[in-house]
């Protein structure tokens, strides 16, 4: 009986003076020294100086403008600008890169009504004028064209989201030649579109 009561007495002492070291103490545990040299490489990085402070703000904003700019090429959603982002701008660019557009043909049209109306030949650059009008109005149809079918679209794949501003967004799209678009083309002209966008 004496030995365990000496035993709880030995206990009870040893855990009051735990509580009282740990009232005195730091109240958090030591950092190994791992941490610890982290820490202070973290704080010997940290910008002291305005300079140096706006150098490290300008560097955080090229690495972001770089982000974007290989998101544009690659398609990548995280980085997209806002206008650019959302499953039905995705389905908005898919819609127009599968499709042809006569804007693809504007150039070689603008080319050819250059060299026949600087030919000399009055019938010629007449003909020029003409091939390059009906172009143009195939172009205009061709916009109009889109705007249609993209709204179909839209109703039946996307029936209760947001489709504001969408139309003016194929159309600005479909005016660029493929190879100038941005984000750059994920399909082919002709590719078979997904069912689902997400």
């Amino acid at each position: 009986m004496f030995g365990r009561r000496k035993s709880e007495e030995s206990a009870s002492s040893a855990a009051s003076s735990a509580v009282e070291g740990k009232a005195g103490g730091k109240g958090r545990p030591t950092p190994s020294r791992k941490e610890a040299e982290a820490a202070a490489r973290a704080r010997a990085k940290a910008p002291t100086t305005r300079k140096e402070r706006m150098a490290a703000q300008g560097a955080g904003r090229a690495s972001n403008r770089e982000k974007v700019r290989q998101a544009l090429r690659d398609g990548d959603e995280r980085y997209l600008p806002t206008r650019d982002k959302g499953p039905v701008r995705r389905f908005v660019r898919d819609f127009v890169d599968s499709r042809f557009s006569f804007i693809d043909v504007i150039m070689p049209v603008l080319l050819v009504t250059m060299v026949l109306s600087y030919s000399g030949n009055s019938q010629l650059a007449g003909i020029g004028s003409t091939v390059l009008l009906i172009t143009v109005l195939l172009v205009v149809i061709d916009m109009f064209t889109i705007r249609m079918r993209l709204r179909r679209a839209l109703s039946t794949r996307f029936p209760d989201a947001e489709t504001r501003g969408t139309t003016w967004y194929a159309v600005s799209r479909a005016m660029q030649m493929k190879f100038m678009r941005l984000p750059k083309a994920q399909v082919k002209i002709g590719q078979q579109l997904p069912e689902r966008y997400r």
